[in-house]
């Protein structure tokens, strides 16, 4: 027996169409990777949500990481994963795996499930089109780079011929070196080239709580200045910090507002953008 009646989904559908109309035409950057892309049954739901999100007219760009899968890789071919302030540690050989991984395995798996959701994808790296210019972020951490310049165009072209950009956070030199980019650090600024109306940071906790152990203590909605407080309190604290700093970065540059949200919760995505309630906590400008 279905748990809803054929009233109740219609009920559903006009309840978001306000939401519908106010995304329509507008671009929605995702970060998407770490926890949130294990379990392969919510993986599939994540690219359904993305899917359904181009149907109705949004211009999605997914932008990945894959830490998990670059462990496992290297864990077969006997290479320790070294970390240093969080940022993996990237030499000539983990760089080769890296690219590999985002660029080769885990970019076309997200694709070819976008495809299989209905959606229309295409999948780039960093390097396609001198996307993401890099250079040596700090030579105690190898081919890890920083951000020089975002180009902008290939993305562009993508979204007008009607794709999904589907973006491994690979950056490259005008040498030709690859580099290993932090994939919140390339979604803040690949958001902020394209002004885009929100980018959803996809993590694997609630969003920005008052109290870390407390789910309950959920902030629903921060400005810039309000999270550069509680920074300053000791509040925002550990691995939340880089994503706050991503998400003021972000609103910077121009994005209209950032959704930090659980993305192991079922199509959190959809709840985000087609519900009154939201989902994890929005960064506003002030």
């Amino acid at each position: 027996m279905s748990e809803f009646t054929n009233h109740e989904r219609a009920e559903v559908i006009v309840q978001a169409l306000p939401y519908i109309k106010r995304f329509n035409g507008k671009i929605i950057v995702v970060k998407y990777g770490g926890n949130a892309m294990i379990n392969e049954k919510l993986k599939m739901q994540v690219m359904q949500d993305i899917a359904l999100l181009q149907l109705i007219g949004v211009k999605v760009v997914l932008v990945h990481g894959g830490g998990p899968e670059i462990n496992d890789i290297m864990n077969r071919l006997g290479k320790e994963p070294v970390f240093l302030d969080g940022l993996r540690v990237t030499d000539k050989e983990t760089m080769d795996i890296v690219q590999m991984v985002l660029a080769g395995k885990v970019n076309k798996t997200l694709v070819n499930l976008l495809e299989k959701s209905g959606g229309k994808a295409m999948g780039i790296s960093g390097m396609d089109g001198h996307l993401i210019e890099s250079r040596f972020k700090d030579e105690r951490l190898g081919y890890v780079g920083e951000i020089v310049k975002i180009h902008i165009s290939p993305v562009l072209d993508l979204l007008e011929k009607g794709y999904i950009p589907v973006i491994s956070t690979i950056g490259c030199d005008k040498d030709g070196n690859a580099y290993n980019i932090n994939g919140d650090t390339a979604a803040a600024h690949i958001a902020g080239a394209l002004q885009a109306e929100r980018l959803i940071m996809m993590t694997d906790i609630d969003g920005i709580l008052m109290d870390k152990d407390d789910p309950s203590t959920l902030i629903r909605e921060i400005s810039t200045s309000e999270a550069r407080k509680l920074y300053d309190s000791g509040v925002i604290s550990g691995g939340m910090i880089p994503k706050v700093e991503c998400c003021i970065e972000a609103i910077a540059e121009g994005v209209n507002n950032v959704v930090i949200m659980d993305g192991r919760v079922s199509h959190s995505i959809l709840m985000e953008l087609l519900t009154d309630e939201g989902a994890g906590t929005m960064v506003t400008g002030d």
